[in-house]
């Protein structure tokens, strides 16, 4: 997006000068240029804006001019100033796809108007454009990566470039972090997705099971197996295997999964049998395996095979600008499946959210906002903690405004989709007002685009 309203090209000095006061004081920011190679260098997909351009100027003309803009992106609403009684030139813009004209000596009301309308239509079309994307994103299989700040970004930058390869992921993380999310949007963005994901949490099955887990059985290989099992490894053939809590596989197993791991075979319990296996592994930690393996708790052969592409996930705090975002996100999942109202946050339930250190991380947020639809607001002030509390107050009344400031914008620009001119309308501030503001808090609107 831009902060120019207006791309105003004529080679007329005075004219250009008179039309720049106009659109000033109405509060339309206009960009003026005496030649139309120059207003068009200015022209991108993106821009959010409206041409007004003269038809006769020395080398481009209007008509030729309106040719190029709409080769950039023909929704950019192009209006034409024509001489008096210039017929033939307006059917001719109009004919060639021009939003209208306007014939000089113009009123300025007229062309106030006309300005308006032709802002609210390129509104109406870049709105339509990011609708379609977010379709477009929504049809999507599997869940999706939500969030604006550096170090999501980062893990997305990390992800995607090997989402078409088969290399193995080690993802690093607290507990409640996203681990599982994150394994699942790789495996169904990669060409496995047609086939099985299968996962396994380490820490959750008795260590007297977890090998017939993994590997399978067949009848008889031990007391109570009345009948041949297909292990995860085997189940997971040409899809992904993920395995979540990897620090608490016992030290036997570990020496197992290592020889699948090179030799993509597998060996039921009680068979002399292998079976060929493709198998991908995503494996989840929340400590650090590297320690772990140089204190002899965890084998260093395995962690070195499985952390091919390491992929840190941040904690909730350490990315607070995205609170909001997936706040907003867990709240419509829940009304949809509760069948209740979605009621958006105010910034001052926003900036309290932001306040608390999520422990919990993701999923604490995401049963919050359960919560939050189920019960109201109530739910909000039934979550305030000691935490929350303690961090309030360590932190002085500017620091508090700040972060109240800071979620404000944060939350208004996420409702928003970015767009500065619906951020202010909504905040009720002037547009430099908001620019200053988003620049002392370190944002950018592109964070915040579908």
């Amino acid at each position: 997006m831009t902060d120019i309203s207006v791309i105003f090209v004529d080679d007329d000095p005075h004219i250009r000068q008179a039309i720049a006061q106009t659109l000033t004081l109405e509060d339309m920011p206009v960009a003026c240029f005496e030649d139309a190679p120059s207003g068009l260098e200015k022209i991108t997909p993106e821009y959010d804006g409206v041409v007004l351009c003269d038809y006769n100027m020395p080398g481009m003309d209007g008509i030729e001019m309106l040719d190029r803009v709409r080769a950039v992106d023909e929704t950019i609403p192009v209006i034409i100033l024509t001489g008096q009684g210039d017929i033939s030139t307006a059917v001719t813009a109009m004919q060639r796809g021009a939003y209208d004209f306007i014939e000089k000596p113009f009123d300025e009301d007229e062309l106030l108007e006309l300005l308006r309308h032709a802002l609210e239509k390129r509104n109406l079309a870049l709105e339509n454009r990011r609708l379609k994307a977010q379709l477009k994103q929504l049809a999507r299989p599997g869940p999706r990566i939500l969030g604006n700040s550096p170090s999501m970004q980062k893990v997305v930058a990390t992800i995607d470039p090997i989402l078409d390869i088969s290399a193995n992921i080690l993802l690093q993380g607290e507990t409640g972090s996203g681990k599982d999310a994150i394994a699942r949007y790789i495996h169904e963005n990669s060409p496995r997705s047609s086939h099985n994901f299968v996962a396994i949490n380490c820490g959750a099955v008795p260590e007297h099971l977890i090998e017939s887990e993994l590997f399978g059985h067949e009848a008889g290989a031990f007391t109570g197996a009345d009948k041949r099992r297909i292990g995860k490894i085997e189940y997971a053939h040409k899809g992904t295997l993920f395995l979540d809590e990897l620090e608490s596989m016992p030290m036997a197993l570990q020496v197992k999964l290592l020889r699948v791991l090179e030799e993509q075979r597998v060996e039921r319990l009680g068979s002399n049998q292998v079976q060929e296996v493709d198998v991908r592994i995503i494996a989840a930690t929340k400590a650090d395996l590297k320690t772990l393996s140089d204190e002899g708790e965890f084998r260093a052969d395995l962690y070195y095979r499985l952390n091919v592409v390491k992929v840190d996930i941040p904690p909730l705090r350490e990315r607070k600008e995205d609170i909001p975002l997936l706040f907003h996100h867990f709240v419509l999942i829940a009304a949809a499946r509760y069948d209740r109202e979605s009621i958006p946050l105010d910034a001052s339930q926003a900036a309290g959210l932001m306040q608390h250190s999520w422990p919990g991380n993701v999923r604490e947020l995401r049963n919050l906002a359960e919560r939050y639809v189920l019960l109201g607001p109530a739910a909000l002030k039934e979550d305030d903690s000691s935490a929350t509390a303690d961090v309030a107050a360590r932190q002085t009344l500017s620091e508090m405004m700040d972060g109240f400031e800071r979620s404000a914008i944060i939350s208004a620009l996420n409702a928003r989709q970015g767009s500065i001119k619906d951020t202010m309308v909504q905040l009720g501030i002037a547009r430099k007002t908001l620019y200053d503001k988003m620049k002392k808090h370190g944002l950018d609107k592109s964070q915040f685009k579908d």
